[in-house]
């Protein structure tokens, strides 16, 4: 079993942009969310994977992805996938971690996240100045509940 230790921020500035690698443009659609497992389906480019999480703790999730053909992400996305969502990714290297920031598009916008996968849920990590509030236990903020209720719907 595969274990992703991820932990996740709002931003406070868009200084990371300058040290940004060009971005992907992903496109993910959910088969099943719950916050036991969410089942997605997601597309990069002519790649797909289908992707199972499990429920570990707020920090750690049981994940398993596998490669699929790109017509079989296409269906599934178009007849299978009541819940969907697209977002830019961008890389950040920072002291030796590297920091995934989501740039999300359509009714999340204008929200942008960042992640970053640690080896233990203690792990301690560089933290850049651009970095925000800590959001890894708002299950509000997980891709999958975004797909579902979409930040443009939450009052702020």
């Amino acid at each position: 079993m595969s274990v992703e230790i991820e932990r996740r921020f709002l931003l406070k500035n868009d200084d990371w942009r300058d040290i940004a690698s060009a971005p992907q443009t992903l496109q993910q659609g959910y088969l099943s969310v719950e916050k036991e497992r969410t089942i997605r389906v997601r597309i990069i480019d002519d790649q797909a994977w289908l992707t199972l999480k499990g429920y570990i703790s707020d920090v750690s999730r049981s994940e398993f992805e596998y490669d699929i053909p790109l017509a079989h992400a296409q269906t599934m996305m178009a007849t299978m996938c009541p819940f969907k969502m697209e977002k830019r990714r961008y890389r950040v290297e920072f002291e030796g971690f590297l920091y995934e920031i989501d740039e999300y598009f359509g009714d999340n916008a204008p929200l942008i996240v960042a992640e970053i996968e640690l080896p233990s849920e203690d792990a301690v990590f560089a933290r850049p100045d651009w970095l925000g509030e800590e959001i890894t236990s708002d299950g509000k903020f997980t891709n999958a509940y975004l797909s579902k209720h979409p930040y443009a719907t939450w009052e702020h």
